[in-house]
């Protein structure tokens, strides 16, 4: 019989190798370490400060000067929510103002809401498309939104896209159901069978007691029998 050789010694040899390497490196290279750490330590710190010192002042200041558009927008005086009052800013202003906080953000969702209103259609896009707060109603409601607009415009295939997209972003018994239901209908006028019967097949299967199963059943029999 072979007897197998202990190689442990080598291990340990190898293992004492690379650490004396690494501390060759660090010696010569102690310079240019302590000033990339150095970097990192300010970098984390300026992000912390800006934080601190800045945003979170700035969305403060956010909030309160748009309270008066959003009580607007609530009594339907979208005019007024949208471009302000004289003494209180609208929500394009609270955009332009206060670009970096996440009331901007939400002006982009009002101001968007606002233009879809007023069939302003690629304005309402364009609005919509920069609310980026990951709310899980107001974030599918703005990508249907968007679906709305382009239905608008006649472009049905990315209409489609935005109601399956808004779904999908946060699924939920309320808005999800509802943007299935959009899909379903405009890939039906795009003549696409396939895959209108799959989004009213997802109601029926994943939402049997909202209100959009109640017909489910009937749209897909009458697809079904075309």
């Amino acid at each position: 019989m072979v007897k197998k050789s202990d190689n442990t010694e080598e291990k340990i040899q190898a293992v004492e190798e690379a650490l004396s390497k690494s501390e060759v490196f660090i010696e010569k290279n102690q310079k240019l370490i302590t000033i990339i750490l150095s970097g990192i330590a300010l970098l984390v710190l300026a992000y912390f400060g800006f934080q601190r010192f800045y945003l979170i002042p700035r969305e403060k200041e956010a909030q309160s000067q748009m309270f008066m558009a959003e009580k607007y927008f609530e009594q339907d005086s979208l005019k007024l929510a949208l471009n302000g009052d004289g003494m209180y800013p609208g929500f394009l202003q609270i955009i332009d103002d206060y670009g970096m906080t996440k009331s901007a953000r939400l002006a982009h969702y009002y101001a968007g809401i606002i233009y879809l209103n007023d069939g302003k259609f690629q304005e309402a896009i364009d609005h919509l498309e920069q609310f980026k707060i990951k709310d899980q109603i107001v974030a599918p409601m703005a990508a249907g939104a968007i679906g709305d607009a382009y239905m608008e415009l006649n472009k049905v295939d990315q209409a489609a896209e935005s109601y399956l997209k808004a779904a999908d972003l946060k699924k939920n018994d309320f808005t999800t159901p509802v943007f299935l239901q959009k899909a379903a209908w405009a890939y039906e006028i795009l003549g696409n069978k396939e895959k209108a019967l799959k989004a009213y097949d997802r109601i029926r299967l994943e939402f049997p007691r909202s209100a959009e199963a109640r017909d489910v059943d009937k749209y897909i029999a009458r697809l079904k029998g075309q």
